[in-house]
């Protein structure tokens, strides 16, 4: 059968059927009503024309009523790499996930390289079953090298794409620059619960930060309409792990007096001496 043949919502619902067994692993029917607001019966229907299409894709487990994918799958549809990334952000999916068209009036001038689809894949089935992946990994610091990882998040630092994960090599949490893996597979074997996520204890602490305009700034209130502050404060909250990437993404000056000199330095980091022993601060401008 031709999918172009099909009307665009049974594309879209079978898409998503696509989309769910290669970035999760696994679809129940529930998964479509929730997704669709559709009946038991069009889902059923629809489920069935999908093992129909691609019969080598999925197998029912009668155990749990779930669709699990199978090691030969091979998708129906080309998901988007950037749409696909923003769709996980969203909530595992939505749908057809081509869809994004640039517009010839909006522009995004820093656009991210963006992961193998077929990586993010295996990495977001690993998440979503608490398993581990096996891959090689292309470090800055030491080159290649053969590594297994149990990932539990996938994060962008405004440049690149992270998975955050436990390092078996290593013992502790770190995080992977995403277009770096290669050959990743999954392992199906179970994980001990000390390399799960709740155990990682700079993802899951909180940091409240506090940023002012740098004394550096002519014309302050521009500064301060650019982020909402609010008295001259903008106060936000941030996992103690990702601190870093946005200083530096945002060029703020972690100096204790606001010393750092450039017109790039539009804010300053006015509770620095409450976050000095956060590790991910070592990439942070002018921190010491």
């Amino acid at each position: 059968m031709d999918l172009e043949k099909l009307n665009y919502a049974q594309r879209e619902r079978l898409a998503f059927i696509d989309f769910c067994l290669q970035f999760i692993g696994q679809i129940a029917r529930a998964d479509l009503i929730n997704h669709f607001k559709t009946g038991l019966a069009s889902c059923s229907r629809d489920l069935t024309l999908y093992r129909e299409l691609a019969p080598n894709n999925l197998e029912l487990k009668h155990e749990d009523k779930q669709y699990y994918r199978k090691n030969e799958f091979q998708p129906l549809f080309t998901h988007n790499p950037e749409a696909v990334l923003n769709s996980l952000c969203r909530g595992f999916g939505d749908g057809l996930s081509n869809g994004l068209h640039p517009s010839s009036h909006c522009f995004d001038a820093t656009r991210l390289i963006h992961p193998d689809s077929n990586v993010i894949a295996t990495l977001m089935r690993a998440i979503n079953n608490k398993k581990a992946v096996r891959c090689d990994y292309v470090s800055l610091s030491s080159g290649e090298s053969r590594r297994e990882i149990v990932p539990h998040a996938i994060a962008n630092n405004g440049q690149r794409w992270h998975v955050r994960a436990f390092d078996r090599k290593t013992h502790e949490f770190r995080d992977f620059v995403c277009t770096r893996l290669q050959n990743v597979s999954e392992i199906h074997q179970p994980v001990s619960d000390n390399q799960l996520a709740a155990n990682d204890i700079s993802w899951n602490i909180i940091i409240n930060v506090e940023l002012r305009v740098h004394p550096s700034v002519k014309h302050k209130k521009a500064i301060e309409l650019d982020y909402n502050m609010i008295d001259g404060v903008l106060r936000i909250e941030v996992r103690e792990a990702l601190l870093g990437y946005l200083m530096r993404q945002w060029n703020v000056d972690c100096t204790k007096n606001a010393s750092l000199e450039g017109d790039e330095y539009h804010l300053w980091l006015s509770n620095i001496n409450e976050l000095e022993s956060v590790a991910s601060m070592t990439i942070s401008p002018g921190y010491e």
